[in-house]
């Protein structure tokens, strides 16, 4: 009994700690532990911006730069509120620390369907959700959620700053704060005029509690079209991006890795590779829990030295367990699975099954969608110095923490011993959310104590050992009455869960288990009201890696999904837009964007045909991701060859409040390119195990002169910004697949899209 009562009194005990813990709000995000130094003699105010003597003022941003325009958007924020001189704004990395933990990409990728977003339940998880993550989560850019995520700290710590310079002017010049106002920099105090500059020193000795943010009528700011603050070093190629490090004294490291998932190197000859002119040394690398292959090193004074030593190496490397594993094998095995009906539901409602069962007739097809790689421009490279204090390293990525924390492990040190020298990214995507380029880095760089190795992979390297976008298949079902009228939707898929995957390897304790929503967003998570609806995904475990990609499952299952919608409205005899606008009567704001686009587009009129006589025709598709929706519409014709030209793109989003429209733009443009490469041409093939693209000649890219127009309209919203960096690109496959049907009458259900020859002239 004794036992009993001190276990229960102990819960007890727990549970009302929790009870209190979760009843506080959030700690503060803006004071780190470490106050920021961004040289130059500035004065910190907080964690996000400090002042110099001479009135610049840095902002320092928390997150990546990897041309989606963040710093510009966050400066944006900070600066309409601290009432600062745009001209003088400079943007620098922060370090690392909790105050910067992404909470809005965990709370919004919360498993939640918009509809129930306001219960009292929803927010109560939220809230939770939120407090953990401040103290537990990850410093990370990625989910479309880097605005979101400092739309508020962003601005109180501009507000707060701004607060601090005014109180130090009305203690200057002897006045009450209330006969005080600010304009550009300027604090007019009375009958004198204080520069943010003169006031910065004594304005950080004062602490402000409360501030109160301007109101949307008040920007001056926020919601005008502004360009990049760094257009003018990136044309001139002046920013540095991680492969551009020189460090005094620093080697280069190629690397060979498994030809052969799962294989690992049997034997070589070290003293052959030793002997190649610039060699210093060759490496054996065992690999890692973050996912690097097995494999080999050499460091030479150059990197082309190294590369060029890399075949005297003569490699011979262990029979793999998947040497019989091919793309045709596994898109088999996912049928079979999605075929099955025995995945995890994420939504359902209204009986859809026993409802499909009883229809007076019924749609039954299958979609599939292959492997994809990142392809980013900069290929993955890192580079690191091992010294006896500890670590350096400098290199591209979307997690700071993580990539400290790999460097580290490697090297068996603490995390505060390894310094992460954060430099812009060329291109992310999603592949520098993994860190295994750089624990690689750090094997490579430990046999050589003292000295800064840069490793850097080839093309083929990077195409070759990527986390790909899953392959996945989705049976899509429906129920229709006597009048073609849908009355039940069943969807399910099946395909490797890439955010358990990342999670597990980077250690995620909170997402390693249980439904990975990735899998199966795009379908469940809509706006269309079904009369039932069952939305569910069988993950499906193979050896091939797999990881986050632009839009993550939104990526594919848009695809399936609004074409799927797209043959409902055929089965219905109804114009393809019009039919989903009768299925969001009780969505307005969906509604809105996809009556934004039919304007724009001007569908339902007639389109003429190419100069050359090519008809032509469109095709729409509507999604909501990352709590922004986007409508497309477009415009293709085909060519002589059965070759698909895209003419025209129109977009309409609603992606809340548009803090910078230029950049909103730019960012659905940069999906359009990046969705038709994927929707055209992308397509990863594993043959007897091993990936086969290598180059850009296999995993072409859209051409400059194949890029269509791009249209955008942004739909005006008061709501909290959300998610620009993904969302547009769900739409661009199916889009032009629907435009596609319209022109051939070929309804296209597997990626990447190919006209049959048979279709390729026909105009229904």
């Amino acid at each position: 009994m004794r036992r009993r009562t001190f276990l229960l009194a102990g819960l007890g005990a727990a549970g009302a700690l929790f009870v209190g813990w979760s009843l506080t709000p959030p700690r503060q995000r803006l004071y780190p532990n470490d106050t920021p130094n961004p040289g130059d003699g500035s004065v910190s105010l907080n964690g996000w911006l400090a002042i110099g003597t001479d009135g610049q003022v840095t902002i320092v941003a928390p997150k990546a730069e990897m041309g989606q325009g963040i710093h510009t958007a966050l400066a944006m924020l900070i600066a309409e509120e601290l009432d600062c001189d745009w001209r003088q704004v400079r943007v620098v990395h922060s370090g690392i620390d909790r105050i910067y933990n992404n909470v809005a990409a965990i709370v919004d990728g919360l498993p939640f369907h918009e509809d129930i977003q306001d219960t009292r339940a929803v927010r109560a998880v939220r809230w939770l959700t939120a407090k953990s993550i401040r103290e537990f989560g990850v410093m990370m850019t990625g989910g479309s959620s880097s605005v979101r995520d400092v739309w508020e700290v962003a601005r109180t710590a501009g507000a707060t700053a701004r607060a601090q310079l005014v109180a130090a002017a009305a203690a200057r010049a002897q006045v009450p704060i209330s006969q005080c106002r600010t304009e550009r920099g300027v604090v007019f105090a009375g009958t004198q005029q204080l520069r943010y500059g003169t006031l910065v020193r004594d304005a950080a000795a004062l602490r402000v509690d409360k501030v109160a943010l301007r109101a949307p009528e008040q920007f001056r700011i926020i919601g005008r079209d502004t360009a990049r603050l760094d257009v003018d070093a990136t044309v001139g190629g002046l920013p540095r991006y991680a492969i551009d490090v020189q460090v005094e004294g620093m080697l280069s490291a190629a690397v060979l890795m498994a030809p052969t998932l799962g294989a690992t190197v049997q034997r070589f000859d070290r003293q052959a590779a030793l002997a190649r002119p610039g060699v210093r040394a060759v490496v054996e690398l065992p690999g890692s829990r973050y996912g690097d292959a097995p494999g080999l090193a050499i460091i030479a004074d150059s990197w082309w030295q190294a590369r060029q030593a890399l075949p005297a190496l003569n490699a011979q490397w262990s029979a793999s367990p998947h040497a019989s594993l091919s793309s045709a094998h596994i898109m088999q095995l996912l049928r079979t699975a999605a075929a099955s009906n025995t995945g995890l539901p994420f939504r359902s409602y209204g009986d859809a099954t026993e409802t499909l069962a009883r229809a007076a007739r019924t749609i039954d097809v299958t979609y599939e969608a292959p492997y994809l790689a990142h392809a980013t421009m900069e290929p993955m490279n890192a580079t690191v110095r091992v010294n006896a204090k500890g670590a350096e390293l400098w290199t591209s990525t979307q997690v700071p923490g993580f990539a400290r924390a790999a460097v580290a492990s490697v090297l068996g040190m603490d995390d505060d011993e390894v310094t992460v020298h954060q430099q812009v990214l060329g291109g992310g995507f999603g592949r520098r959310l993994e860190v295994d380029y750089v624990a690689q880095a750090a094997t490579i760089a430990k046999a050589l104590p003292g000295v800064a190795v840069q490793t850097i992979w080839s093309r083929e390297d990077d195409m070759r050992h990527d986390f790909y976008r899953p392959a996945a298949v989705s049976r899509l079902r429906a129920g229709l009455d006597a009048n073609g009228r849908v009355t039940s939707v069943v969807c399910h898929s099946a395909g490797q869960a890439p955010f358990k995957a990342l999670s597990r390897r980077l250690g995620i304790v909170f997402t390693q288990y249980g439904p990975d929503k990735t899998t199966a967003e795009g379908t469940w998570d809509q706006p269309y009201e079904m009369p039932a609806l069952r939305s569910a995904h069988a993950e499906v475990e193979l050896p091939v890696p797999v990881g986050s990609w632009r839009g993550v499952g939104h990526s594919h299952q848009g695809f399936f999904f609004e074409s799927f919608v797209d043959e409902l409205a055929h089965a219905a005899k109804a114009d393809p837009l019009r039919y989903r606008q009768e299925l969001l009567t009780r969505h307005p704001r969906a509604r809105a964007v996809l009556d934004a686009v039919a304007t724009e587009s001007g569908w339902g009129t007639p389109l003429p045909p190419t100069a050359d006589g090519r008809p032509q025709a469109r095709g729409v598709a509507l999604h909501w991701s990352f709590d922004t929706v986007v409508a497309m519409v477009a415009e293709v014709s085909m060519r002589a060859n059965r070759s698909v030209q895209v003419h025209r793109i129109v977009a309409a989003v609603e992606c809340g409040l548009a803090v910078n429209p230029n950049g909103i733009r730019q960012q659905v443009e940069g999906s359009v390119v990046y969705g038709l490469s994927a929707a055209l041409y992308g397509e990863v093939l594993v043959e007897q195990g091993q990936v086969r693209p290598g180059n850009f000649h296999e995993y072409p890219p859209m051409r400059m002169s194949e890029c269509p127009a791009v249209n955008t309209v942004i739909v005006p919203s008061s709501r909290v910004p959300s998610g620009i960096g993904e969302p547009a690109l769900a739409v661009v496959a199916p889009a032009v697949a629907n435009a596609l049907f319209a022109l051939t009458g070929t309804r296209l259900r597997a990626l990447p899209l190919r006209v049959p020859a048979v279709a390729a002239g026909v105009s229904p």
